[in-house]
């Protein structure tokens, strides 16, 4: 039903029993801790929506220091402080310190239930707004895409220098390495961030539907088109159309978007006026457009048409140095929306997530941790976690089987050497991997004589 948590504090036992129950029936997650000192640590690692406080409890917390040491690290959070002894002065101070409702025992399970919903109607509001907010105002920002990665910093800077022009846009790169998030961020980073962007999935229509999804139809034009209607391309006047996979395309639609390309204008299937439109065009491919263009399955004129500013994303494998922000960021926004109480990633995790070669790039990573997530029993991913990852091969291997006849040297060369390989350079992570400092490394890579690439 919700995946919002709640806390009832209470040191008797019936009272916060029942009241856990009464709001478990209603379908929530519900915790319990029996003092402040309990409710303040479990607080400390958890984010709960509500919190239900006795007022008086023994052990030198009562309940509104309780609910001003949970304010200081949960301030969103609402707690309502439940009492035996009403009265003005405790009412006045726990509203003046945050409660956000005070309430006499004995409860009523259904005056519980009524102030509990309107809370949760209220969180969820406000969660909503928040998300369009992010999605108005930032998400599509290239300051958004996580990435630490210097090759992804010279990106973002071309996305910087580019983003006021109408110049066509190729983006290329493996499936999963987030193409249309470098589209969006050269729309809503440029002139017409208030203006429609309207992406297109090239793979995922024949030939037929596609054009009509492409440049419309008018009513008749086929047998289905009952009505007369606008294409991506009138959709998109003003603003941006992002044509995702376009390596994807037909002779005949090749030919149809390199004369908008070069006319800005088109026929809307079985049309006969001319529709003009001012749109900027950028396009993804996760094949290679040079080598189609070779093999002849790809229009070099339309190709040349297209590749004006040309963008190449690597793959996750060849910045591994944004695994680590990624998955924290994953596990943060997929636990909450999973209604999971997972808050990190262990060392071990970590370690298979940085040494797994990501063939579906973010995407594959995203998925990775939220499959996690689901199967997750504490509240941090560990290596058991993740172990889907490491390939049947390699799983259980007591040893390494040491070839003969090798000195200690050697085998600190071979090691060495695999590792600065497989880490395609990146000192900072090989040395992380060996468990020595950086000037060690670079020591004996001096030493064997190894190089960096």
């Amino acid at each position: 039903m919700t995946h919002w948590h709640i806390m009832v504090v209470d040191d008797e036992e019936v009272m916060r029993e029942s009241l856990a129950a009464w709001l478990r029936e209603d379908g929530y997650n519900v915790d319990t801790a029996v003092s402040g000192k309990e409710a303040i640590e479990k607080a400390r690692t958890y984010d709960y929506a509500i919190y239900f406080v006795d007022l008086k409890m023994p052990g030198g917390i009562d309940g509104i220091e309780t609910m001003m040491e949970i304010r200081k690290f949960h301030p969103e959070a609402s707690i309502i402080i439940v009492t035996a002894y009403a009265t003005v002065d405790t009412a006045i101070t726990a509203m003046k310190e945050g409660a956000q409702e005070y309430i006499v025992k004995p409860c009523n399970p259904e005056e519980i239930s009524l102030l509990v919903n309107r809370i949760i109607k209220v969180k969820n509001l406000q969660r909503e707004n928040s998300i369009l907010r992010k999605k108005l105002t930032k998400q599509y920002s290239f300051h958004d895409i996580l990435s630490k990665s210097p090759k992804m910093g010279k990106i973002f800077e071309l996305v910087k220098d580019i983003a006021g022009l109408r110049s066509t846009v190729l983006i290329q790169g493996e499936s999963g390495t987030g193409k249309e998030l470098i589209a969006r961020a050269i729309h809503f980073s440029g002139g017409r961030e208030a203006k429609p962007f309207v992406g297109v999935s090239c793979a995922a229509l024949p030939e037929t539907l596609l054009e009509s999804e492409l440049f419309g139809h008018e009513k008749g034009s086929f047998t289905g088109a009952s009505s007369q209607r606008k294409g991506k391309f009138e959709m998109a006047d003003g603003g941006t159309i992002f044509l995702d996979e376009i390596g994807d395309i037909s002779s005949k639609l090749q030919m149809d978007l390199l004369r908008v390309l070069q006319e800005r204008k088109f026929y809307r299937v079985g049309g006969t006026e001319e529709i003009e439109v001012d749109v900027r065009v950028i396009a993804a491919a996760n094949v290679d457009l040079d080598r189609a263009v070779r093999e002849g399955k790809f229009r070099d004129d339309l190709f040349y048409r297209l590749n004006v500013i040309s963008i190449h994303i690597p793959p996750l494998r060849e910045r591994r140095e944004d695994i680590p922000i990624l998955a924290h960021s994953f596990v943060e926004r997929l636990s909450h929306e999973l209604g999971r109480k997972v808050n990190g990633i262990s060392e071990g995790a970590l370690r298979i997530l940085l040494d797994h070669e990501w063939p579906g790039n973010v995407r594959e990573l995203e998925n990775a941790i939220e499959r996690a997530i689901v199967t997750c029993k504490t509240t941090m991913l560990t290596d058991e976690d993740v172990a889907f990852l490491v390939p049947v091969a390699d799983q259980g291997k007591a040893s390494w089987n040491v070839p003969s006849n090798i000195t200690l040297e050697e085998a600190e060369r071979h090691i060495i050497t695999a590792t600065v390989q497989r880490t395609h350079g990146n000192i900072k992570e090989a040395a992380s991997i060996l468990g020595i400092d950086r000037s060690t490394l670079y020591d004996r890579l001096k030493k064997y004589n190894v190089q960096r690439e």
